[in-house]
């Protein structure tokens, strides 16, 4: 082992005077977490709706008015008045709103006559977060104004009561088991992948291969070296990261240890991963170039950013490979559920199970030649 304790310790020697590379593979993953979680976990709000009343009756002015208590209280949507159908729907067209709400003639007088009245959305469909909060709100606000006056104390109605196990959980709080990972990766990339690569190019790998050490013990020390670097960016996503995100008792010992005990797991699976990769490679363009791509093909199938039940049969199956995730569904339990070892004892054995493949795989196609 002290063969393999001296790669560790002159790549960790190098790795400390290159303090840019910690700081990047610690800030980039914290940037996005914070833009992306703020970006796209947020409800939507101040939708622009124009209102065409061609009606002016008593049940249009309480529709009107309903919508008024909709823009002052939840402030989904705010509602502007039009009098000309073509200057509503130009714009509409030209984005100055979001959605146009029509009511028709005779509308009033087909409520009180219980003639089935309706009254039509005209929505921009071309962002459909918004079309669908917008719609959203609109299902719930008629809910109330077709609901009876007066509410009888007994109904046959069949209604749904929702339990909530865990507190409510924020887009920021869901992304975070992904950043972790994804620093981790990032740390795996720069500290296992492209200075692996840059030795080569530069002739510092020809001093190992003139040693009496094993490829089995380069490949280990190389990981392990890289598995600190990634052990130490994990380590400050999961403190950091919980602070920024909000996360109920953040330093709780025990959740840290867990989670300390993921982050190692994911730390060598992922770096056994990068090893595997650049072993036979040489030109140190290359782990650049294909940063990006390893980085869309590991990181959005694993559920970081959107459940894997809504994938397609194909990407499904790049889940159930993927080392992502595994790291991100153990980094949940943990994090939003500070669950025990239980609940990830699969998790931990996938990437235990994929670290020992990779680093075997790694071993035999490691070359001792230049």
């Amino acid at each position: 082992m002290h063969r393999v304790w001296a790669i560790i310790e002159r790549d960790l020697r190098r790795f400390r005077r290159s303090p840019v590379l910690m700081i990047v593979s610690m800030i980039m993953p914290l940037v996005q977490l914070v833009v992306l979680g703020y970006a796209f976990g947020g409800i939507i709000k101040h939708l622009r709706v124009g209102v065409v009343d061609e009606d002016h009756g008593v049940q249009a002015i309480k529709l009107r008015e309903m919508c008024q208590a909709v823009a002052a209280n939840a402030s989904t949507f705010e509602t502007i008045s039009y009098s000309d159908k073509a200057a509503v729907l130009r714009d509409l067209r030209n984005g100055k709103l979001n959605g146009v709400l029509n009511i028709p003639p005779q509308f009033s007088r087909k409520v009180l006559a219980g003639a089935n009245p309706r009254i039509a959305l005209v929505e921009d469909n071309t962002d459909q977060f918004s079309a669908s909060a917008l719609q959203g709100s609109l299902d719930v606000m008629l809910a109330a104004y077709n609901g009876p006056s007066v509410q009888p104390r007994m109904t046959a109605d069949v209604n749904l009561s929702v339990v909530e196990i865990y507190p409510y959980v924020p887009y920021i709080q869901f992304l975070l088991p992904g950043t972790i990972t994804l620093s981790i990766f990032v740390s795996a990339m720069i500290g296992g992948g492209i200075i692996f690569i840059d030795d080569k190019a530069r002739g510092l790998h020809e001093g190992y291969l003139v040693t009496p050490i094993s490829k089995f013990e380069l490949i280990l020390g190389f990981t392990l070296a890289g598995a600190a670097k990634a052990i130490i960016a994990g380590v400050v996503l999961i403190t950091v990261g919980s602070l920024i995100a909000g996360i109920p008792d953040p330093l709780n010992p025990l959740r840290m240890a867990r989670m300390l005990l993921l982050v190692v797991a994911t730390s060598v699976a992922l770096i056994s991963m990068m090893f595997l990769i650049m072993v036979r490679v040489s030109d140190p363009l290359v782990p650049r170039a294909i940063f990006g791509m390893l980085n869309t093909v590991l990181y959005f199938p694993s559920g970081a950013v959107y459940p894997t039940e809504s994938f397609p049969a194909w990407m499904r199956a790049i889940t159930v490979v993927d080392p992502f995730t595994y790291a991100v569904h153990g980094f949940k339990e943990l994090v939003l559920k500070n669950t025990g070892l239980m609940a990830i004892r699969f998790d931990l054995a996938f990437l235990v199970g994929f670290s020992v493949l990779t680093l075997g795989a790694a071993t035999l196609l490691f070359r001792r030649t230049l």
